[in-house]
């Protein structure tokens, strides 16, 4: 289990690194792309997509697993790795697939959040100054102005009680119906 954690972790920053690389350059998306497609379906120049940057969660699976088969074929053929043969070996590709999907979202959500917070880092800092006003604001307005229902009360408390109405039994009595 302890292997399994560590090569978790490493497939993460791997899932990052792979993104990261992807998001600067998608030069061998674009090659792989010219040698399959035909003139007509070729990406435009300025499309960024690659095998995993801009990418939904299909796509980057089938990438993702598709080159770790590939990479355990070259490891079963030509080393004495057995890998397909072995459990610990799977649970550790199954880890490091997922691990590496994983990574690649968590670096797309880096990117987007540096991107947004480059793009209003002058409105959030107004947004903070506004939100202190408002705080101060409301702070104040706490301590100096009571809450609406202590001030109905203190109205009631000041208001002297109506003169002594006779109860409900004296008024029966009086009208001759007890």
């Amino acid at each position: 289990m302890g292997i399994d954690i560590i090569v978790f972790i490493a497939s993460i920053l791997f899932g990052i690194f792979l993104y990261w690389r992807e998001s600067n350059d998608n030069g061998v998306y674009r090659f792989l792309n010219k040698i399959v497609n035909s003139k007509e379906l070729q990406m435009s120049a300025d499309n960024p997509k690659g095998f995993v940057y801009k990418q939904s969660l299909i796509p980057r699976l089938i990438f993702i697993v598709t080159s770790l088969l590939i990479t355990g074929l070259i490891l079963q053929f030509l080393t004495p790795i057995e890998v397909f043969t072995n459990y610990f070996v799977l649970s550790g590709f199954a880890s490091f697939a997922t691990g590496t999907l994983i990574g690649t979202y968590l670096a797309n959500f880096v990117i987007k959040t540096t991107q947004v917070v480059e793009e209003k880092s002058d409105s959030i800092g107004d947004m903070v100054d506004e939100a202190m006003e408002k705080g101060k604001d409301f702070i104040e307005d706490l301590k100096t102005k009571e809450p609406e229902v202590i001030e109905q009360a203190q109205k009631e408390i000041k208001t002297e009680p109506e003169a002594d109405k006779p109860s409900a039994r004296d008024r029966l009595k009086d009208k001759g119906l007890m």
